[in-house]
Parts: C-alpha cells; sequence; structure tokens
C-alpha cells in the first residue's frame, strides 16, 4: 500500500474514536445528577427534560417549596455563553434571561439579562423581572458540559421558554459592559411543568444548515471518495471505469458546490464566526475546480507529461478528500448536530476505508 493511503486511511481511523469519547459529552435523564456541592440547592431529585434534543440541551426542575422553584441546565461546553430565557408570550423581546459562561482561566459568569430588543445593544444585563433567590445562581462545567443553575422566586414559572447559545469563543467582556455577543443559535418550547411535556422549535434557519451539511457530506464526503476508489481499483472494466468515475466525481462536485454556497447563506443569517470552517472549505473548493480544470488538459496517454499530470492529480484527490472528511466532522461539532450525524458519517467513513482495505489488499496482491 502506498505511503499516501496508509496516511489516508490513519487519519480517517483515528477520527473514529474521538468520535466515542464525543458521543459521552451527552447527558441521559436516566441518570441521577448530584452537583450539591455546585449549588445551593438539592440537584438529585429534580424533574427532567430533553428539552432541545438536536442541541443535547437539558432542563432539570423542581418545585423546591412553595413559591420557590430550582432549575438546572445543560448543554455541550462549546466555549461559548448558554442562555434560558422565560417569556409571557414565547417572543424573544419583552422577556428575561438567566445567561451564564465560564472564561478560559475558570473564572464563572452568570447574569440576568432584559431582552429589550434582538439588537445585541438593546440586551441589558443586570436587568429583568425574574425574581432570583439571592446566592442560588452557579455555572460551571462538568464531563465537558456547561450547567446552569438558579433559583426563582415565583408561585408558577412562565411555560414558555427560549433557548441560545452564543457564538464560538466570543464571550462578554467586562471592558463592553459584559453585553452579550449575537447569539449562534436559538430555540423556543413550551413547558408543561406538571407533565414534563415540552415541544421544542428550533431557529428558522436550522434547515438551512443542515443542508448545507447534508450536500457537503454527500458531495465531498461521500461522492468524492467513492469516486476515487472506483479509479484506483477498477480500471480492469475499461472504459466503465473511466465513465463511472467522471459521473461520479461530477455529482459530487455540484453538489458539494451547492453546499458550499448554502454554508455562505447560513454564515450571515446566523452572524457565525466560522472561520477555519470556512478556509478549509475555499481551499476544498478550490482543490476541486483544479481537478476539473486538470481533466480539460488532461495529456494522451503514453505522452511524456501524462505522468506528471498522474501525480497531480492522484495527490490532489487525496488531498482533497482527507481536508473533506476532516472538515465535515468538524462542522458537525460546530453545528452541535449531535452524536447520531457523528455516527452516521462515522460508520459511512468507516465502511469506505474498509473497503478501500479489501480492494488495496487484492490490488498489491495480483501486482
Amino acid at each position: 500500500m502506498k505511503q499516501v493511503d496508509l496516511i489516508f486511511f490513519t487519519i480517517v481511523l483515528l477520527i473514529n474514536p474521538c468520535l466515542l469519547v464525543l458521543s459521552q459529552n451527552a447527558e441521559s435523564c436516566n441518570s441521577i445528577v448530584d452537583f450539591n456541592e455546585m449549588v445551593n440547592f438539592d440537584t438529585t431529585a429534580m424533574f427532567c427534560q430533553n428539552v432541545w434534543t438536536s442541541k443535547d440541551y437539558v432542563l432539570r426542575y423542581v418545585q423546591a417549596q412553595p413559591g420557590l422553584w430550582s432549575f438546572l441546565l445543560s448543554a455541550p461546553n462549546t466555549d461559548s455563553w448558554l442562555g434560558i430565557g422565560f417569556s409571557t408570550n414565547g417572543l424573544m423581546v419583552g422577556s428575561s434571561a438567566m445567561v451564564g459562561w465560564v472564561y478560559r482561566n475558570g473564572t464563572a459568569v452568570i447574569k440576568q439579562y432584559y431582552l429589550q430588543d434582538k439588537d445585541p445593544e438593546k440586551v441589558e444585563p443586570d436587568a429583568g423581572d425574574l425574581t432570583v433567590t439571592e446566592n442560588s445562581t452557579a455555572v460551571f462545567v462538568e464531563s465537558n458540559r456547561m450547567y446552569l443553575g438558579f433559583q426563582l422566586n415565583t408561585a408558577h414559572p412562565r411555560s414558555e421558554l427560549l433557548y441560545a447559545v452564543g457564538p464560538y469563543g466570543r464571550l462578554p467582556l467586562a471592558n463592553d459592559g459584559l453585553r452579550l455577543t449575537q447569539h449562534r443559535e436559538t430555540g423556543s418550547a413550551s413547558l408543561d411543568y406538571t407533565t414534563g411535556r415540552s415541544s421544542t422549535k428550533d431557529s428558522p434557519y436550522t434547515g438551512i444548515k443542515r443542508t448545507h451539511g447534508a450536500l457537503n457530506m454527500l458531495g465531498w464526503g461521500i461522492l468524492l471518495p467513492i469516486g476515487a476508489i472506483v479509479a484506483r481499483y477498477f480500471r480492469q472494466w475499461d472504459p466503465i471505469w473511466f465513465y463511472s468515475h467522471m459521473a461520479i466525481q461530477i455529482f459530487g462536485f455540484l453538489f458539494g458546490l451547492v453546499g458550499f454556497v448554502l454554508g455562505f447563506v447560513v454564515k450571515d443569517f446566523l452572524r457565525a464566526q466560522v472561520t477555519h470552517h470556512k478556509n478549509i472549505g475555499i481551499l476544498i473548493l478550490i482543490l476541486g475546480c483544479l481537478q476539473v480544470m486538470a481533466v480539460l488538459i488532461r495529456p494522451k496517454k503514453g505522452s511524456k507529461p501524462r505522468k506528471y499530470w498522474n501525480w497531480y492529480h492522484h495527490n490532489a484527490g487525496r488531498i482533497l478528500v482527507i481536508f473533506a472528511i476532516s472538515n465535515i466532522f468538524y462542522g458537525i461539532r460546530l453545528g452541535m448536530e449531535g452524536s447520531s450525524w457523528y455516527g452516521t458519517y462515522a460508520v459511512i467513513v468507516a465502511l469506505m476505508v474498509i473497503v478501500a482495505i479489501i480492494l488495496e489488499i487484492r490490488l498489491w496482491r495480483q501486482r
């Protein structure tokens, strides 16, 4: 097996163990949590609800005594601020929210904000109409999940809840008055505190974001590797292998191109800070365009330049596939789509790797 192929297989196989670790960050309502040392109220006998399944948000709550309610919200820690709002009509404007975050030096902050308007400048810190019990607030990170705990003095909490997560790595700053940066993703839900039923709605751009991810996954991350496998291991079926390879790569490029464009649409709508993901995507598109142009100037078989063209075309394709698979996993993490997306794509990649290994062994034996 060639050295480049060994590097490709090693990188992909190394990704899969990481997925197991990431999936362990998910939290289940079946387990009892005991964070009594972290917060000033009992957390062992709280009701639990998966309130924002697509983002793995878990809300625990209980009426500790008449007129006193305890809340503990948890979500994957993404170096972002985490917030839960209480609304009278299900809308953001006019609601009050509890927002918390943890700086990289370990300093934790939790505040109440009044959502006066959708403009971040109109989201006021240390304001709102929630009556928060003194010394009941806490925010901490445990097992790569962020927890937001607090108690409210109220006969019955508002049932219209809002959830939001801030942009990656952009936490509120003290010299800016701890004002919140534009949220990266939002969700809303109606929670029945008696039955525990919750109906969550994702933000309106979730569908576009998932379409962006699915198209890139199908185009760059599935069809292009399959086309490369066809070109390397099925040359004995000439010219079927060539036309199959061309057709698969063309469809893969087109799907990936549409997914690339949708990525900029999502970025503008959500004002997402995804510099690394975007730059890798641009590199992948450039490599894809270079591959298309290379086909147009392909030298004839047997000519001297054909050897160098083959070297470029094969290795540029391998580099493209490696970056594409890595960026897809990275994009799933940025989109907080959870273990289902990780697991599905990991299985697909693993199957392609297994098939490639079997075919490579067969090719090696034939040689």
